[in-house]
């Protein structure tokens, strides 16, 4: 999108209309565009243009308009669907035809045998009414685009609102076989809202939103379960408090995560979000470096009062571990000490920056740049200090309650009635509740990433809710030891609780692999598993159980995976530009692809092989999303540098094509499904060793292009390559086939959720 046809003349304006892309769909959907016509309007105007020149020119206007032409159809069908946006949907279509119309008369270049004496405007005599062309194009398309996201958040919000109604009519039912029908009609609506969200949630570009949709995800999926035993539980004994609790427990935390999925879909502001927000101590230390370091650039870049409140506001939030009950008296004195050093190599650096300054110096010198080191080193040192304290701590805890052995003795004194043991057991589950919740406070603050700091707060506030609940469900146990549906209620909560315990676990892991470097971001434990055809059928597949010898081939595989996957992480982390859409969507297919390894480790959120082979299918689409944009990225290359990416390109579309074939063939049998399974890593290992291969060649020409900028006479010398040589003609041809042409947007406006309904 850096290269848009709006110019440098201050029109970006034009193009964003106000308008903000959430959803990577909406903005893959825009790349090709902007690629074709960027490509018209930066060819190089020569005396003499060659008739396979022209061709190209014309059949890339063609093209366009052509597209154009589909796109808008299924435009003006959406505006007469829904009426509160059809007033600004035929407009913002009538706008894109009237452009691609434009564009085609301009373009229509074949018949200039003698320009000169043709008054007819073209491409080359009205290069100013091409450029509002390409404006008014871009924003018209991407104002439909986002019309149409507004379909999609409006099913989602209506997909709400029914599931809220049937809840509320839960909620009140007083016979078994009321209940009976309406939690069906539940059950059905709480799927439909699943797929919607499932989808948005792999949509969004923001992460931080992605992490907090997972989460709400996480709960109205653990709560779905709850909701039945506990309901259940207060319909079987109406006159028993603790179960209305348990129960009116349930129905909030469902409407909470009902509301928080609105939240993050139509970007309202809430309080809940200013505690996502809290600045954690990681974070601290990156900005409080970056400012340090950023000195040796430019000596005034930052105040010294600024330096001294960012450090005192980062040691601040260090009490939270030198003031927890749960950090060993080693950490704490170190911590304090790291502190105090902190402070003094600040005071040391803030002298030596003062005398650079008095020297009148524009960079750093020898003396100062010791400081800088100092400092920065034993910022480093605190942060590993307080990555151990929060690791050593939760650690400590999960071997510690790895047997379960409270919630054991809790549903054994509830089943015989002992109320004051439940009592005793309730104390020593709470305390062992604000042991987890500390930790969970402590591991937020050396998390990492964005993601993860939200997965720790969800973490935090599952033990907080979860703990009240199964001491109310042990109580009514308690005061009714003969019943059965009490007694499953008081399981389905303490599943609840070891789960979180398990999913801790696996954070624990992640926290750990972000610090060491051998993740760039996690997302496989905040990313649910999109659904899909198995998460529509409620019938539950039998589980296949491999043996030893398959068991070490798998984990084999899988170990062969996960180094694969620490290559991609290291290659990602050479690049510039870390939000350079190549190196985003291969971290994120690294990350599916480590969900995979933990699979075979019997870990993480794919419990099934089912679950596998899902992802698997999700995996092989995020690698047609990259072929995409390694596409728009080979468009602004020279022939010699696309040379050597084209061969890679095929082959990562073809092992795409047979990992999602492969995915989607059904299988039966125990030996059936081991094939499927090898078959689905061995292929995921080899689409990631080509992009193991692809990172460093695009990040090299990247670079080498970069040099050679410096030189040109203009920054839009790509584009403008691109109609020098009669190779580069065909490949302008070549684009009116593959780049925005028809099958983008017909593709985008295909897989909109809105369209399902047609």
């Amino acid at each position: 999108m850096a290269s848009s046809p709006c110019g440098s003349n201050g029109s970006s304006s034009s193009f964003d209309s106000g308008l903000e892309i959430k959803t990577r769909s909406v903005e893959q959907t825009l790349i090709p565009l902007v690629s074709q016509i960027t490509t018209l309007i930066n060819h190089k105007d020569k005396p003499k243009k060659s008739e396979k020149t022209l061709h190209a020119i014309q059949r890339v206007g063609q093209a366009v308009n052509l597209a154009v032409g589909r796109f808008v159809t299924v435009g003006e069908a959406i505006a007469l669907e829904n009426e509160e946006l059809k007033e600004e949907m035929s407009f913002a279509c009538l706008e894109a035809r009237r452009a691609g119309d434009t564009i085609a008369q301009l373009t229509d270049v074949i018949t200039l045998d003698q320009p000169e004496s043709d008054e007819r405007a073209t491409i080359f005599s009205d290069k100013t009414g091409m450029v509002k062309a390409a404006r008014m194009l871009l924003s018209s398309v991407t104002k439909v685009l986002v019309l149409a996201d507004r379909i999609v958040i409006k099913q989602i919000i209506n997909s709400r609102n029914k599931v809220l109604v049937t809840l509320e009519h839960l909620e009140k039912v007083s016979s078994f076989q009321e209940f009976v029908q309406i939690f069906s009609q539940f059950g059905n609506e709480m799927v439909e809202f699943a797929h919607l969200t499932g989808d948005r949630q792999n949509d969004l570009k923001d992460e931080k939103k992605k992490a907090r949709m997972a989460a709400a995800r996480a709960v109205l999926e653990k709560c779905t379960m709850m909701l039945l035993t506990a309901s259940k539980t207060c319909l079987r004994h109406p006159d028993c408090e603790s179960a209305r609790i348990n129960k009116d427990g349930v129905f909030h935390r469902m409407r909470l995560a009902l509301d928080q999925v609105i939240e993050i879909v139509t970007d309202s502001r809430t309080s809940g979000e200013g505690e996502v927000q809290v600045v954690s101590i990681y974070t601290g230390i990156k900005e409080f470096k970056n400012r340090v370091e950023g000195l040796r650039e430019n000596l005034y870049i930052v105040s010294k009062d600024n330096l001294l409140a960012m450090l005192d506001a980062m040691l601040e939030h260090t009490e939270d571990f030198t003031d927890s009950a749960y950090t060993s008296h080693e950490h704490r004195e170190c911590i304090l000490e790291l502190s105090r050093q902190a402070r003094v190599e600040l005071e040391q650096l803030i002298t030596a920056w003062i005398q650079a300054q008095s020297f009148k110096a524009k960079e750093a010198n020898e003396e100062f740049e010791v400081a800088i080191l100092k400092t920065c080193q034993c910022m480093n040192v605190l942060k590993r200090e307080l990555h151990n304290a929060a690791v050593e701590l939760t650690t400590d805890l999960l071997k510690h309650h790895a047997e379960h052995t409270v919630l054991k003795a809790l549903k054994i004194s509830g089943g015989d009635g002992k109320l004051e043991a439940v009592a005793e057991y309730t104390c020593k589950l709470s305390e062992q509740k604000e042991q987890l919740v500390e930790a969970c406070r402590l591991l937020r603050h050396i998390s990492g990433t964005e993601p993860l700091e939200i997965t720790c707060i969800h973490a935090e506030d599952t033990f907080q809710v979860i703990g009240p609940q199964i001491f109310s469900a042990a109580q009514t146990l308690a005061l009714h030891p003969s019943s059965k549906i009490a007694k499953e209620n008081l399981e389905v909560f303490c599943e609840a609780w070891e789960s979180q315990l398990s999913d801790m676990s696996v954070l624990l892991r992640e926290i750990n692999d972000v610090f060491e470097g051998r993740r760039g971001e996690k997302r496989t434990y905040l990313s649910l598993p999109r659904p899909g055809k198995h998460s529509a059928n409620l019938k539950m597949v039998k589980p296949v159980k491999l043996d030893a010898e398959e068991q070490t081939t798998i984990a084999k595989l899988g170990l062969e995976l996960r180094l694969l996957t620490s290559d991609v992480d290291s290659e990602s982390e050479k690049w510039e530009d870390q939000e350079h859409e190549i190196v985003r969507q291969s971290q994120c297919m690294s990350s599916m692809a480590y969900s995979m390894y933990l699979f075979t480790r019997g870990e993480g959120l794919l419990k099934t092989t089912q679950d596998l082979f899902h992802q698997a299918e999700v995996f092989a689409e995020e690698g047609y999303k990259l072929n995409s944009s390694l596409q728009a990225f080979c468009l602004q290359l020279r022939d010699n540098e696309r040379a050597v990416l084209a061969p890679e390109m095929e082959k990562l579309v073809v092992l795409c094509q047979q990992l999602h074939a492969s995915a989607k063939t059904p299988v039966q049998g125990k030996n059936a499904t081991f094939l499927k399974v090898d078959s689905s890593i061995q292929n995921t290992k080899s689409i990631i060793n080509v992009i193991v291969y692809i990172l460093p060649l695009c990040n090299q020409i990247i670079r080498k292009n970069k040099l050679e900028k410096s030189s040109l006479e203009s920054s839009q010398s790509w584009g403008e390559n691109q109609f020098h040589t009669p190779a580069n003609e065909d490949r302008l041809s070549e684009k009116t086939a593959n780049g925005f042409g028809v099958k983008s947007l017909e593709h985008h406006m295909a897989s909109l959720t809105f369209l399902e309904s047609k």
